[in-house]
């Protein structure tokens, strides 16, 4: 640039002046894209429910991620405290896997039977895949394929983590699809639902508090575990219907459309760095524990 009426020394300043500026409102410019960028995900952190056309889920409470629970059905150790329990397996064999991923895509499980494993002495695929709809904020929907071809479809609402509308939900999805039945821990004969069906889903899980879970005034009343414990310290809380495979098939279609269960990006599980096939870390503590001398 010249500028002919003024000094060299002072055209230098000028020139100086006018590139100082620049700069100045460059980085004026990134730090307000960098202030508006930090806003929109403070905005989207503090979401604080996930909706459908008749349920609500909290996600303002504590869950587990998602990372954390394909971590733990790997046999590795979560990130984040809570999210699994040694007292209850997740860690899935080959078969689960492939159940757990295609159900992902689904949006909705389907199983043979109860699941039960015997060398777990429980159902590790049902734990996680409860856990993966825990993280999600949605219903956990199960299909259980009997061998007469009758099936019994499960869908639990537990994994909302919303107790205030359990009751109301349960009763929209009994008008979507008549002859079910609710079923949940500490249920009586006196309301809706009742007290069995758990065991035989080998669903083993801690009742909340009191145990005693009997209506909506109650549920409201319990809404401190609700929000701060793991999903495998709740009871679940859920809707069961036994149709023949065709028609439980386009049931669970159905509720994963509803629910939003449906999972268009998922990929398969990618099994993480350091995980080495043969026994699990409960067999090499009691190795260590013998190594030790039981100290």
């Amino acid at each position: 640039m010249k500028l002919p009426s003024l000094p060299i020394g002072l055209q230098l300043l000028a020139i100086a002046t006018m590139i100082d500026s620049l700069v100045a409102f460059t980085n004026f410019s990134h730090r307000c894209r960098r202030h508006y960028t930090s806003s929109i995900s403070l905005f989207a952190k503090k979401k604080t429910s996930r909706v459908g056309d008749f349920w609500e889920a909290k996600m303002d409470v504590w869950r587990p991620d998602v990372s954390d629970v394909e971590r733990i059905s790997y046999g590795k150790p979560a990130k984040k405290k809570g999210t699994g329990s040694r007292g209850v397996p997740h860690r899935l064999n080959l078969d689960e896997r492939f159940l757990f991923d295609k159900a992902r895509n689904r949006g909705f499980l389907e199983i043979i039977g109860s699941g039960w494993r015997s060398q777990r002495k429980e159902a590790p695929l049902l734990n996680s895949y409860r856990s993966l709809c825990d993280a999600r904020g949605q219903a956990s929907i199960i299909l259980h394929k009997g061998n007469t071809g009758v099936d019994e479809i499960v869908c639990d609402l537990s994994p909302l983590r919303n107790p205030k509308i359990f009751h109301e939900v349960a009763r929209k999805c009994l008008e979507l699809q008549q002859g079910g039945e609710v079923v949940f821990q500490g249920s009586g004969s006196d309301i809706i639902g009742k007290n069995d069906g758990t065991e035989d889903l080998s669903m083993t899980l801690s009742i909340v508090d009191s145990g005693i879970i009997e209506n909506n005034e109650n549920f409201d009343d319990e809404a401190g575990p609700w929000e701060t414990r793991p999903i495998y310290q709740l009871p679940p809380f859920y809707i069961s219907w036994e149709l023949q495979r065709n028609e439980a098939k386009a049931l669970g279609r159905l509720f994963a459309k509803i629910f939003h269960t449906q999972e268009e990006k998922a990929t398969l599980s990618k099994k993480p760095i350091g995980v080495k096939s043969g026994k699990g870390r409960k067999a090499n503590r009691g190795k260590s524990w013998e190594r030790t001398g039981g100290m």
